[in-house]
């Protein structure tokens, strides 16, 4: 009786053994099913990222959507038509600077640039609707920038005086007319130690420009990079003491709203007068 207990002892000793060794294996096995579980949600969670071949045919349908669709689409989103779209793209190619690269066009350069300036949007967004990585995004939006400035000459139009023999009726009243001027803000974005003088009565950060027209409604005269907080008056005088500045010659003057005074050169409304 005595051997069968010590047998009884010994075998009982190697089933709790077992058991042991078998909860061990049990208990890591799950943890290693947990983690897969967790690694595989994780990677589904994660944003899909593009390759080459699903980029391209994405990029063509949304170029397509853009310019090539309805002059309506595109006015909406790069607040030009089509024909003036084409126009700008084949100065920026043939008179200034601007080239195909080996994976971007001219007009998906145009293109970009202007969506970001007609809506006011960031690198991310644009990198998203373009399928491009934002530092290709940041360098083609300055190189477009920078060929428009070099067509400054081209862009802005002569101003044309209106002569004493005019017989136009809208216009034969106001001789020696040369354009109308006026301010108007454009959203910057500037560190956060300046915001103060660049915000707006909306709480948008911007500066105020200057812009002068003739009566086709083209630019002949545009300054910009005054702060929203400088008067428009100190803008216009920024504007006319420049060495490049807005000139005003002898006997002709430009239309400006109440905002301005009376001057040499510029005919501001009456206050208090009943114009319309």
């Amino acid at each position: 009786m005595a051997e069968i207990g010590r047998r009884m002892a010994q075998i009982f000793l190697i089933v709790e053994e077992i058991m042991l060794e078998s909860f061990f294996v049990l208990n890591l096995l799950m943890t290693r099913i947990r983690n897969n579980n967790r690694t595989r949600r994780r990677r589904q969670s994660r944003v899909i990222r593009y390759v080459m071949a699903d980029r391209i045919p994405k990029q063509v349908e949304h170029m397509q959507d853009l310019i090539e669709l309805s002059d309506v689409d595109c006015l909406y989103n790069l607040r030009m038509t089509r024909a003036a779209f084409s126009r700008l793209s084949y100065l920026l190619k043939h008179v200034g600077s601007l080239t195909d690269s080996r994976y971007v066009s001219v007009n998906k350069k145009v293109a970009l640039c202007l969506s970001i300036l007609a809506h006011h949007k960031k690198v991310k967004i644009v990198q998203f609707d373009f399928k491009r990585s934002g530092q290709m995004v940041s360098a083609h939006f300055h190189v477009v920038l920078n060929d428009v400035l070099m067509l400054h000459s081209l862009l802005l139009a002569k101003p044309e005086p209106i002569v004493d023999d005019c017989v136009i009726p809208s216009w034969k009243w106001f001789k020696g007319y040369l354009g109308a001027l006026d301010g108007t803000y454009i959203k910057v974005t500037v560190s956060e130690s300046d915001k103060g003088r660049y915000r707006t009565r909306k709480c948008d950060i911007a500066v105020n420009m200057l812009g002068v027209c003739d009566r086709n409604m083209k630019f002949i005269y545009v300054l910009t990079g005054w702060e929203r907080s400088a008067a428009d008056c100190r803008v216009l005088r920024d504007a006319v003491t420049r060495p490049n500045g807005l000139k005003v010659p002898q006997g002709h003057f430009c239309l400006c709203d109440n905002g301005y005074t009376n001057g040499e050169g510029f005919l501001a409304p009456y206050k208090s007068v009943r114009y319309h």
